[in-house]
């Protein structure tokens, strides 16, 4: 499995902000936009950026936590 796959995200509508959010919480804090189609194919390029300059500095990837609702019980 590639590092970026070990990352649960998302896209969820906002009603407080009116618009949809793209969430990796264990990497980023979330970016939004209008179609959720296009921002989750952003957010999983954001998810890869980060992946690759944490690698690019040499640093360890935190931890991957955050789990989709199926795996829990």
């Amino acid at each position: 499995m590639k590092d970026f796959d070990k990352y649960h995200k998302w896209v969820e509508w906002s009603d407080e902000d009116q618009v949809y959010i793209g969430k990796c919480p264990d990497l980023i804090t979330g970016i939004h936009g209008d179609d959720p189609i296009a921002l989750y194919g952003e957010l999983c390029d954001v998810v890869q950026d980060v992946v690759e300059h944490f690698k690019a500095e040499g640093r360890a990837l935190p931890p991957p936590r955050v789990r989709p609702m199926s795996e829990v019980a």
